[in-house]
């Protein structure tokens, strides 16, 4: 098969507009994503820790995904900036400095009812683990799918440790090409010393992410915006199945294993409802092998019947592939229904319903 990246209408260079956001707006939304970082950074493991950091050095400083970087110089950055984590004790998120007024940090679409007439698109939410996110940055498109609303982010003026390239708040997707671009790259620096045959290896070859252009990850990462979109339709279109339960059930297991599988089995019904079909059918090859490369941890043992129907997929059969799709898009719905419902149970009883249904998946 050969690779066929999607391309739309969002497959645009990243841009600035002139002079950027206000000083002020930019201030304070650097200030709250340092302040979510000295109250939660420490609670990522060691190697996720310094990883993330190394990625927050890479972007303040402007240097471009794939770039080696001085060990010396981030070492003595992470030292001051924990040092400048302690100075934060106490202090509380700043409101929004605005024409309009001040506004909430976390009251997005107030902010965004300003800013996106600016070239300006801002995101804030609660990520995993309940570290609040958040960031500004230029607007490199928006448009609709059905009743959602798709805000594609370009080059970005704040931001906070292990941003997430795309998210879903109410019926707003937003994607960050510039957090995608420094994510895929990091994916292939973790590869690269091994340099396996496989899935990874597909994808970044299909990009040609091995011939030293300085451009393919960004290039890759415009193409793989599209994926990302598909993945927040599904979730979109997952969410409309499992109603407001399914953010009570989070809540009831949160910190705990069971939260793990059940993000997994959601992330798998939203691709098994939108992304995968979607990309299946355009002939999206190259997105298909980066899915496939990123199918790992809690998410592959989950779905053990998608990762056995990669070899054919890659072999030109897509048939066990669409089979699995298939399966997976009434067994994730029955399992997502499932966790719901065990949110009404309690903390203890709910993980344990939770627990249950992970060790059916991989029997």
């Amino acid at each position: 098969m050969t690779a066929s990246p999607v391309m739309t209408s969002v497959d645009a260079a990243l841009r600035e507009p002139p002079g950027g956001p206000a000083p002020a707006l930019r201030e304070a939304v650097a200030f709250n994503c340092r302040l979510s970082d000295a109250r939660h950074a420490r609670e990522l493991t060691l190697c996720t820790y310094l990883l993330e950091m190394r990625e927050l050095f890479r972007w303040e400083h402007g240097i471009r995904p794939g770039v080696a970087l001085p060990r010396d110089a981030v070492g003595a950055w992470i030292a001051e900036r924990e040092a400048q984590w302690g100075a934060l004790e106490g202090r509380e998120y700043r409101p929004l400095p605005l024409a309009a007024g001040e506004v909430d940090p976390f009251d997005v679409e107030a902010a965004n009812a300003e800013l996106l007439g600016q070239g300006l698109v801002y995101g804030a939410g609660v990520g995993r683990h309940g570290k609040p996110q958040f960031f500004l940055a230029a607007l490199a498109c928006e448009e609709w799918r059905g009743d959602l609303r798709i805000l594609v982010a370009g080059a970005e003026y704040a931001r906070d440790i292990a941003p997430a390239p795309a998210a879903l708040r109410a019926k707003t997707a937003y994607v960050r090409q510039d957090a995608l671009e420094r994510w895929i790259a990091g994916r292939a620096e973790s590869w690269a010393p091994r340099r396996a045959d496989g899935a990874m290896k597909a994808a970044l070859d299909a990009y040609r992410c091995g011939d030293g252009d300085p451009d393919a990850f960004a290039r890759m990462a415009r193409a793989e915006t599209e994926a990302a979109i598909l993945h927040e339709m599904g979730e979109h279109a997952a969410g409309a199945r499992l109603g407001p339960a399914w953010s009570t059930a989070l809540a009831a297991i949160a910190r705990t294993p069971a939260e793990l599988y059940a993000r997994a089995a959601r992330d798998h019904l939203a691709d098994c409802l939108v992304t995968l079909p979607m990309l299946m059918a355009r002939g999206a090859t190259a997105s298909l092998h980066f899915w496939f490369a990123n199918l790992d941890g809690m998410r592959r043992e989950a779905f053990p019947r998608i990762a056995g129907s990669y070899a054919a997929f890659r072999d030109g059969d897509m048939r066990p592939l669409e089979d699995a799709v298939a399966f997976g898009a009434a067994h994730f719905d029955a399992v997502c229904r499932r966790i719901a419902e065990a949110g009404e149970l309690g903390t203890e009883r709910a993980v344990r319903a939770v627990d249950a249904l992970r060790a059916a998946a991989v029997r």
